[in-house]
Order: C-alpha cells, then structure tokens, then sequence
C-alpha cells in the first residue's frame, strides 16, 4: 500500500495535534488495509457487524502503537494531546461509517469505539514496546482481540497471519508515517519532466 506522509510545506516542527490530524488519515488507511489484505488471504470476514468489530480491533492496535512512538516523540502533555486526537479522529470515521451502514446513531457508535479503547489500552499497556517495535506479546494480543470475533475455522490460522504478516508491516507504515510527520527538513521540488514533443499534424 502507497501512503502519502509528507507535508506540502515543511521546516517547521508541527504540533502534536496537527500530526495526529494528519496520522489519523493515514491509520485509517492501514487499518483498512489490514482488513482488505486479511480477506485476499481467503480468511471469511462478512460486511456486517464482524467487518467493524475486526476493524476497530485493527484500529485501536494501530492507535496504541502511534502512543508508544509518541512517547519517544513528545512530552507528557504532548503525548496526551496527541494520543487524545488521533482516538478521537478514528473514533469519528469509524462511527460515521459504522452508523451509515449498521444503522444507529454516530455518537452511539463512537463512544462504543471509545469504551473499546479505553479497555484495551489498559490491556496493552502490559506489553512493551521499545526502539526496535512491539515485543511478541503485543502482536500476539491483536491476534487474540481479531481471533475473538472470528468463526471457529479462520480462529485457529488469524494469529500466524496478524503476528507474522499484517501487524508488523501495519507498524512499518505507521513508524515511517510518524517520522515523516515530525521531520522538519525541506521537501526538495520534485523535477519538472520536459513536455514530449507531439507528431506534426498532416498539412491539408
């Protein structure tokens, strides 16, 4: 998957919410992604309600690693400012499609996609997450979360696919994304390509 992470006009250092604005883009695509790739892999993930539950499941991982890195990136309050935008942004996606689809209201559907957050930070806050990525722990975490929702069948096979697979290239997009967000330097114009000369047309 392409992604676009670069800002159009750099050499400032943007603030914790303009980033997470950004970032929550980018997330939605890789949490998407991750749904899309998982079923191209032949595993049953109906339109309905197991489509959402998978995805906020991947959202919610995905939210939960941009606040790990965010803690080598920010100070306290800028972590939390951080971290606050970027759930609330998902959370407002999530809830406008989920409402548009499964019916429901999107203040419904967004605080349960914020009740899910809330439990599950707490449970991944038991696992580490350093320089090099998550430990083994938290991918085998979203595995579980993704595996809970998922027929007897597919159950067995999700972890291998998520902790071997989608979860570590869904951390590389997001890792790269978070630099390329906080990076000051200088986009350098991209070369203009000369017009290619077009045939002569006949001459009546």
């Amino acid at each position: 998957m392409r992604i676009k992470s670069n800002w159009y006009q750099s050499g400032r250092a943007k603030s914790p919410q303009e980033i997470a604005d950004a970032l929550s883009f980018v997330a939605w695509r890789i949490g998407d992604n991750v749904l899309k790739q998982t079923r191209l892999a032949h595993f049953s993930i109906d339109v309905g309600e197991e489509y959402f539950l998978f995805l906020s499941e991947a959202l919610v991982f995905l939210v939960q690693v941009a606040d790990r890195i965010a803690y080598r990136q920010f100070l306290p309050d800028g972590r939390i400012e951080f971290t606050t935008t970027l759930a609330n942004r998902l959370a407002e996606t999530y809830a406008e499609n989920q409402s548009r689809l499964l019916g429901g209201t999107i203040a419904e559907c967004k605080q349960q996609f914020i009740d899910k957050l809330n439990q599950r930070a707490d449970e991944y806050a038991e696992f580490s997450y350093t320089e090099s990525g998550p430990e083994f722990a938290f991918l085998r975490y979203l595995a579980y979360c993704i595996a809970s929702h998922m027929g007897e069948r597919d159950s067995i096979w999700i972890t291998d696919q998520m902790m071997s697979i989608e979860a570590p290239e869904a951390v590389k997009m997001l890792e790269k994304t978070m630099r390329d967000l906080s990076s000051t330097e200088l986009r350098k114009p991209r070369p203009v390509r000369p017009a290619r000369a077009r045939p002569a047309q006949p001459i009546d």
